[in-house]
């Protein structure tokens, strides 16, 4: 259940940010969030996600 959920912010918080980009403070507070290489990091953060979601639990209870 932990790397399902894990996934599940990662996207909130990529979508909260892309959300809120029209706020004049954004851009200053997360410049890198406009730059590719941001966005290839984080693509390849959610593409290590998928094996480990499939993974089985470490504990079955």
């Amino acid at each position: 259940l932990i790397e399902p959920l894990r996934s599940l912010r990662m996207l909130h918080h990529a979508a909260w940010v892309a959300h809120r980009w029209s706020d004049p403070a954004f851009p200053r507070a997360f410049p890198w969030v406009a730059e590719p290489r941001y966005w290839e990091g984080y693509l390849n953060d959610l593409l290590e996600q998928i094996p480990a979601i499939d993974e089985p639990p470490l504990l079955q209870l």
